[in-house]
């Protein structure tokens, strides 16, 4: 059993952070709230019936719940049209998708945060030698650091204003970096400071991970284009696979073409009996998200009252994504508490955590992924990349209970290795 592993410490700790952490979990389930009601009543404005959950093979021609659910998906997501389709297999490929749709040679794209994640590198030709890279395309790119967590606002005014760009891009969260993740607020702002001086460039949030844990998503603020994966927060768990690509009605057919084909665009795609899971999913996907909320909250109390040295965000900091990172300090604590999710995951729970090369990546990485949707980050999961200073990425937890149940035996390993 689980509990008879767990140090008697960590436990009393746990037992304290139901008292400490009342008043956060509730803000979490304010937010919750709000954003069921959301989905719940686009729901019920776009009549979604059981017939919508129909298979629809071959071309895929006049599926109706498909077309309902990409309605919904815009409604949710503060947005006039969307593409949610099975055949875009993750956050990196819908990406990649709306970046090859929106962007030719000699177009210009900027990152406003800084050096994208490992993954986007090689997409964009940063690294790697792929004759698919959007500079082997004549893509040119640049970036636009961070300044102490904050957008460099002068700097963006500054370049924006010679109207040049086709695309910015935002990465929400943070990917494996030590900087914050960007509050809708931010992103907001932002977004009004470069329309102030460019009517024109399409403006792209990567919103991997911080679905629905604001009351608020891009969309809503202003953003042309929003980016992510089901097989995180709004597959709620359930979709087994799948990606989105929410935003203007004229670039999501941009979108759409680059899918399929030109002429064809949204009417071709077979849901290959999909559609139900993608409609639970989003359905569930408040409850979700508000579970891996509460993990991470947890996470980060434990981890601060045991005295790791880094922990981000702090488990009272305001949140805007599910991802909670730890610094671990050295190797082999890095691997036992990966080793300790595991050993507590549901699915591969017998299989041994080591350092391997993972597609993507430049590093050996750790990850801890014992979920029933191969990949799934809103089901608990943790990765990381084995070098200094051995931060861990976590993510997910579809039950506050099974969360403290992983997290307490991860510490528990941890702190034999420490021993």
């Amino acid at each position: 059993m689980i509990l008879d592993q767990i140090d008697k410490n960590i436990l009393e700790l746990a037992e304290q952070s139901d008292h400490d952490l009342d008043e956060i979990y509730k803000s979490i389930d304010r937010v919750c709230l709000t954003n069921s009601n959301r989905i719940l009543s686009a729901f019920i404005a776009n009549q979604v019936s059981y017939t919508d959950f129909s298979d629809i093979n071959g071309y895929g021609n006049y599926d109706s719940g498909r077309d309902k659910l990409e309605k919904i998906f815009a409604e949710v997501l503060g947005c006039e049209d969307s593409l949610v389709r099975p055949h875009i297999m993750s956050g990196t490929n819908a990406l990649y998708l709306a970046f090859s749709a929106m962007l030719k040679h000699g177009d210009t794209m900027i990152s406003l945060t800084g050096l994208p994640y490992d993954s986007l590198q090689e997409m964009i030709g940063l690294s790697g030698s792929s004759t698919q890279s959007l500079k082997a395309a004549g893509v040119k790119y640049e970036q636009i650091d961070l300044k102490d967590n904050e957008f460099d606002e002068e700097v963006i005014v500054s370049r924006l204003s010679r109207n040049d760009v086709k695309l910015v891009e935002i990465q929400r969260s943070r990917g494996y970096s030590s900087r914050k993740s960007l509050t809708i607020a931010k992103i907001e702002h932002v977004i009004r400071k470069i329309r102030e001086v460019n009517q024109d460039v399409i403006i792209m949030v990567d919103n991997c991970y911080g679905e629905l844990v604001e009351e608020k998503e891009p969309g809503h603020a202003g953003a042309d284009l929003v980016v992510g994966s089901l097989m995180k927060n709004l597959g709620g768990g359930i979709a087994s696979t799948g990606g989105y690509i929410a935003g203007r009605s004229d670039l999501i057919a941009m979108c759409a073409d680059r899918l399929t084909a030109p002429g064809l665009g949204k009417e071709q795609g077979a849901n290959f009996n999909l559609n139900n899971s993608f409609f639970k999913g989003l359905f569930a996907a408040p409850g979700a998200v508000r579970m891996a909320l509460k993990t991470a909250v947890f996470s980060a109390y434990m981890m601060e009252k045991l005295g790791y040295r880094y922990v981000d965000p702090r488990y009272d900091e305001y949140r805007t994504d599910i991802i909670q990172t730890m610094e671990l300090g050295d190797k082999e604590s890095l691997v036992s508490f990966t080793q300790g999710l595991q050993e507590s995951s549901p699915v591969d729970s017998f299989v041994r955590v080591v350092p391997a090369p993972m597609p993507g990546y430049p590093f050996d990485e750790v990850m801890a992924c014992g979920a029933f949707t191969q990949g799934s980050t809103i089901e608990l999961s943790a990765d990381a990349p084995v070098i200094p200073p051995y931060t861990l990425y976590m993510q997910g937890g579809l039950s506050l209970e099974y969360g403290k149940l992983s997290v307490m035996l991860a510490l528990t390993k941890a702190k034999k290795q420490e021993a």
